[in-house]
């Protein structure tokens, strides 16, 4: 068992490494590096550690993506041996070799380094306090508290849901009669004083900015109304537990059999924290990622894993590995093919295209073509703070300002964004390119976000449209000069445009036909044309009678409606069977050009 756990931990170690230095920056992890910039003790989406970690990376392993990664990949690495050492003492050797296998197996805690998240301090926080309670319950010891300290402050200074940790095994103590003997020794209260401190430049932070952080985290986020979407829970942490592991887990924290205090500590407090993420489900945000809200859970039950396995049949045991093994490797799996652009491309017509993972070096490379043609001292403007925290990895360059964006706002990051100095909400009075995201808001919210860039900034530039992955990720790029807008000029809008038929994914046949809408507000299109893998096939018939588009695009400002459908014939006699990309481009009478996000269809 020693040696498939130490060949098991080596490889996934290597593999997450070289992975590591793929993987595009997720966007989270790149507004992590703005904050690493702008070191501060606690910011508006997190206390400090994560930044600190990825400035720690960068001054020590140099800059990139695997050097901002490596606190946290070796963080990862030393956890499944903290797993080991807990287990070891409440069992035996081998049971503890099983249990660090399943730590290394189990995705969500196996995965863990890829990205560098506030998750992983926040799991080395969740271990050392787990290894130190039960410790305490079985005597109070310098070590034990000292242990105890480190975890709270290390949890403190990793992310608000570590309170969820705390409170949990304040109550599990509380509920047993040693926990309330080792609450009752001054040297735990010392370290439970010392992860209080840990909280101070958090609620400092808080205070000093109308606790715009709790009221993120613990009220706007959340609708605190119930939901059924809840019931989701089970399927979701099944399936990412996997099943047989998943049960597993839960069998260890309901079995009454445990015989030490320890035991009951661990079954208890991993149960309950599970638990409660599960009731909270109802009432929380299902808009976020929040599927690896449990793990600290899981970590707390995997010392006991070893035991309930060892009552199943000899074949259940096997699948139960044999299937978490699986589970590992389709979750790096994920992260290998989003780290590959060719089958990012591929994804595009589909709903789990990783849109945060996707397009930045290829924004960033038009970017910098872009600027280079400006005049000389010509700034970049981020329409959110995704493409400001993206593009100012991609070019090194903290402190690109991004505009007022609803996203700011429902990611908690618009107060820092304004503590920065970042956020701009007026007209440029010197030569900007402005880098906004046609694929960041609902499309049927797209064109109100075209007028309230109008109502900022003043009547828009001609834009270029860049189309990434065939238009899943889509940005607009603005070269404004500088000079005053001319008063009373009309709010000209990027083109908008819909292919009614035929429908994405449809099979067509050699020769098929094309129907749909598009417009463009202040002038109106002159021309559209038929692409299919990025060469125009027809001339559209444009300026068709459609109502709707007009009844539906309510505050639309093109002089044309309800003229403004289009309809072809495409022949496709030259084209391969197989599939293809048909898409348009789009003729503005004020002679700009813009290439529409491309639909998969079938030739036989």
């Amino acid at each position: 068992m020693r040696v498939l756990f130490i060949a098991l931990w080596a490889g996934v170690s290597l593999l997450k490494v070289a992975m590591a230095a793929r993987l595009p920056l997720f966007v989270d992890e790149a507004f992590y590096w703005q904050e690493s910039r702008h070191l501060s003790w606690a910011y508006s989406d997190l206390p400090g550690l994560t930044a600190w970690l990825i400035r720690l990376g960068d001054f020590v392993f140099g800059e990139g993506r695997l050097a901002l990664r490596a606190p946290f990949l070796l963080i990862a690495a030393a956890l499944p041996w903290l797993v080991v050492r807990i287990t070891a003492r409440e069992f035996d050797q081998r049971h503890a070799w099983l249990a660090g296998i399943a730590a290394v197996l189990l995705p969500l805690a196996g995965s863990l380094g890829l990205l560098a998240l506030p998750d992983v301090p926040m799991a080395l926080a969740t271990l050392l306090c787990i290894d130190a309670g039960a410790r305490l319950l079985r005597n109070v010891s310098d070590g034990a508290a000292l242990l105890l300290g480190a975890g709270l402050a290390i949890g403190a200074l990793s992310h608000y849901r570590f309170i969820a940790v705390i409170g949990v095994g304040f109550l599990v103590l509380l509920s047993m009669p040693a926990g309330r003997r080792a609450l009752a020794d001054p040297r735990v209260w010392i370290a439970i004083a010392f992860g209080a401190a840990a909280w101070t430049p958090l609620m400092a932070w808080n205070m000093e900015n109308a606790e715009a952080g709790l009221r993120f985290q613990l009220v706007d986020r959340h609708p605190w109304a119930f939901h059924a979407d809840g019931l989701l829970f089970l399927a979701i942490q099944g399936l990412l537990v996997t099943p047989p592991l998943f049960v597993a887990l839960m069998s260890a924290a309901c079995r009454r059999g445990w015989t030490t205090d320890s035991q009951r500590y661990l079954a208890w407090l991993g149960g309950l924290v599970v638990l409660g993420f599960f009731v909270l489900g109802f009432f929380a945000d299902t808009r976020r990622v929040s599927f690896h809200w449990p793990l600290p859970g899981y970590l707390a039950l995997l010392p006991l894993l070893p035991v309930v396995l060892a009552a199943w049949a000899p074949w259940l045991r096997r699948l139960t590995w044999a299937i978490a093994a699986c589970g590992l490797v389709v979750v790096l799996g994920y992260y290998a093919a989003v780290s590959m652009p060719s089958l990012r491309e591929q994804s595009a017509a589909l709903k789990w295209y990783p849109s945060n993972f996707a397009g930045w070096d290829t924004l960033a490379a038009e970017v910098r073509e872009r600027r280079a043609r400006m005049p000389e001292g010509t700034q970049i403007v981020a329409g959110n703070f995704k493409i400001g925290a993206e593009l100012g990895f991609a070019l090194g360059e903290p402190d690109i300002p991004v505009l007022e964006h609803p996203l700011n706002r429902e990611h908690g990051r618009a107060p820092q964004l304004r503590l920065w100095g970042l956020q701009r909400e007026h007209p440029f009075e010197r030569p900007t390119l402005l880098v906004a995201g046609a694929s960041d808001v609902e499309y049927k919210h797209l064109l109100q976000r075209y007028h309230v860039l109008c109502a900022q900034l003043g009547p828009l530039p001609k834009p270029h449209a860049l189309n990434i992955d065939h238009g899943a990720q889509r940005y607009v790029l603005f070269e404004f000069d500088g000079k005053p807008a001319k008063a009373g000029a009309p709010c000209t809008t990027p083109a908008m445009a819909w292919i009614d038929a035929p429908v994405s994914g449809a099979q067509v046949g050699r020769t098929f036909d094309v129907a749909g809408w598009a417009f463009k507000d202040g002038i109106g299109l002159s021309a559209v044309e038929i692409l299919l893998d990025g060469k125009m096939v027809a001339k559209a018939e444009y300026g068709l009678v459609n109502p709707g588009a007009a009844a539906y695009w309510k505050i639309s400002t093109d002089p044309q409606h309800p003229k403004v459908g289009f309809r072809a014939r495409v022949d496709a006699g030259k084209f391969a069977p197989g599939r293809h990309w048909l898409g348009l481009r789009l003729h503005g009478r004020d002679g700009s050009v813009e290439e529409w996000s491309e639909q998969p269809v079938t030739i036989p």
